[in-house]
């Protein structure tokens, strides 16, 4: 953990930002008030992707979810509880 003076760090603040990366610094003023400066991770969406490159139109995108849908939407025949040899 680095210590600098509030002169310090007014003059040297794009450095001790790049230092917070690794560690914290802190910053005591003349008066005895110490701040402290985290370097703070962002988190990113799991919906954030990178795209992907496709010759597929709109219209195909269409039609396989419609194909997709028309799929589920199938009715599953039960089996006939006459045919079981009852």
């Amino acid at each position: 953990m680095k210590v600098y003076t509030y002169s310090e760090a007014r003059q040297r603040f794009a450095e001790i930002l790049n230092i917070a990366r690794d560690e914290d610094v802190i910053i005591q003023r003349r008066g005895g008030e110490a701040f402290t400066i985290t370097f703070k991770k962002t988190s990113r969406s799991p919906f954030a992707i990178k795209g992907i490159k496709t010759k597929a139109t709109i219209a195909d995108i269409l039609q396989a979810v419609k194909d997709s849908r028309e799929l589920i939407a199938e009715p599953i025949n039960p089996p006939d509880p006459r045919s079981s040899g009852r």
